[in-house]
């Protein structure tokens, strides 16, 4: 696969940037999730969302907040969260090998279980 050559491990700041950016690149293109951002200013929100990657992938400090709180509000069930976590997949098997990679999709798939079981509780 020459397209996966230049996969690198995830070890920095700018490579969770670029895992986020890239991923929501991915989802605003997406014909399920995407009308979910709309009204949303998504470049504010990056920056928020790469700390909280940052927090997990690479032990940064910055992230604060309750990931779930901020989407509990959103009319979105398992299939948004099935095609969101095979959506980061993708990506991260696009850019990225080793551990923290295999930690990032692991942790997004506890992301999906965990919304789930909280949303299906309300």
């Amino acid at each position: 696969m020459a397209e996966h050559q230049n996969r690198v491990e995830i070890a920095t700041q700018n490579n969770v940037d670029h895992l986020v950016r890239s991923f929501y690149d991915k989802v605003l293109k997406d014909e399920l999730l995407a009308p979910h951002f709309a009204g949303i200013d998504l470049e504010h929100h990056l920056p928020r969302i790469a700390a909280f990657w940052a927090l997990i992938l690479i032990d940064q400090e910055g992230y604060k907040g309750n990931v779930f709180d901020k989407h509990a509000h959103l009319a979105i069930d398992n299939r948004h969260f099935d095609r969101w976590v095979e959506l980061f997949t993708r990506t991260v098997d696009e850019f990225f090998i080793g551990e923290k990679a295999e930690l990032a999709k692991q942790r997004a798939k506890l992301l999906q279980y965990t919304f789930v079981s909280k949303l299906n509780q309300k």
